[in-house]
């Protein structure tokens, strides 16, 4: 049984960093890389508002997902980095919108601020 470790990128989302790829493919899982609420065309955070960007970074997400071959519902960890930690009930509000049948695990860490007004980031690992 052979092994696969593969970087993946698209160019349907904008990438946050060439240092590293948006996603790494291996025989049964996607590892996606921390997706912020950016405009998946201008790489510019979509707005100041934590809903909108939490909504977006899911939106990222479910391109990125496609692209590699996967479905957002194929996704079975998520870990969402927010600034602010009382969030919660749009937190979960955007995660039933998104995963309205099955729920992926999650953690929720708050984290320091990122750069660029980003108030939000999500990571995510799938099912291929």
């Amino acid at each position: 049984m052979s092994s696969r470790n593969v970087s993946f990128n698209t160019t349907k989302v904008a990438r946050m960093s060439t240092a590293y790829p948006q996603a790494v493919i291996t025989d049964q899982y996607i590892f996606l890389s921390g997706m912020p609420g950016l405009d998946p065309v201008s790489g510019v955070v979509v707005s100041n508002d934590f809903e909108e960007q939490l909504r977006q970074c899911f939106q990222n997400i479910s391109i990125v997902l496609e692209a590699a071959g996967s479905h957002i519902s194929k996704t079975v960890k998520t870990t969402i980095f927010m600034v602010t930690g009382n969030d919660f009930s749009v937190v979960n509000k955007i995660y039933n919108e998104f995963f309205p049948e099955q729920a992926p695990a999650r953690s929720t860490p708050q984290v320091m601020p990122f750069p660029a007004g980003i108030l939000v980031s999500v990571e995510c690992i799938a099912l291929v």
